[in-house]
């Protein structure tokens, strides 16, 4: 059992450590390397994160949802991936659950989550 706790602490992505928290609800800019033939470029995908799956760093997964010319799309995207160049917390959604589902079935201002507010201390 140890044998495979060593390899797996191998292959870990060292980038994946560096990005930053996030949960369900939160509205995130994942930057993907998109490999066309020989070239390379950066594709952006923003979208709220609708859950996150997965116990131990190797298999840990997260889902984006995001509407495309009026349909929605998911995509998932594990933690580990070698194809994530960043990731960027655009807002911080106010859920309370963390798989938010209910949201496949919503559309117009009722699909709408609630942003989260910080309040600055005053010195």
């Amino acid at each position: 059992m140890d044998l495979i706790k060593v390899a797996e602490q191998a292959f870990l992505n060292e980038k994946a450590a560096g990005f930053p928290q996030f949960k369900a609800g939160d509205t995130i800019t994942v930057t993907q390397k998109i490999k066309e033939g020989d070239k390379e470029r950066l594709q952006k995908y923003r979208g709220v994160v609708i859950q996150i799956k997965g116990q131990d760093a190797l298999t840990r997964t997260f889902t984006v949802r995001k509407i495309s010319n009026g349909i929605g799309v998911e995509k998932i995207f594990p933690f580990q991936s070698p194809s994530i160049d960043s990731i960027e917390i655009n807002k911080v959604g106010k859920v309370r659950r963390a798989r938010i589902y209910y949201l496949r079935g919503l559309s117009g201002k009722k699909a709408r989550i609630k942003e989260k507010t910080f309040v600055k201390p005053t010195e």
